[in-house]
């Protein structure tokens, strides 16, 4: 599974629609409205390299609205949430 973070900046008039088309696509998990640099961040999750080269050209900054995107690999997860579940394995057994 390859993970992807994809900066966007949108036509500010666009971005609510913009950010829901994007949602649609396949492989988009996520999308956020946000303020700073960028406009919308998606997250994204596809089985391979290339299913990602075709997305993020193909699909989203085909979008009306996308001005530019800027996309990030992720190479490793690290999160509370994870930590959290790999400390709760086993413990209501040790009870």
């Amino acid at each position: 599974m390859v993970t992807a973070i994809v900066l966007i900046q949108a036509a500010a008039e666009r971005i609510p629609e913009a950010a829901q088309e994007i949602a649609d696509i396949d492989g988009v998990t996520e999308v956020y409205s946000c303020a700073g640099d960028v406009d919308l961040i998606a997250l994204v999750r596809v089985s391979e390299h290339e299913d990602l080269a075709a997305l993020v050209p193909g699909k989203i900054s085909k979008v009306a609205g996308v001005l530019n995107t800027d996309t990030h690999i992720a190479f490793r997860s690290y999160s509370k949430r994870d930590d959290e579940a790999a400390f709760a394995i086993g413990l209501d057994d040790a009870q």
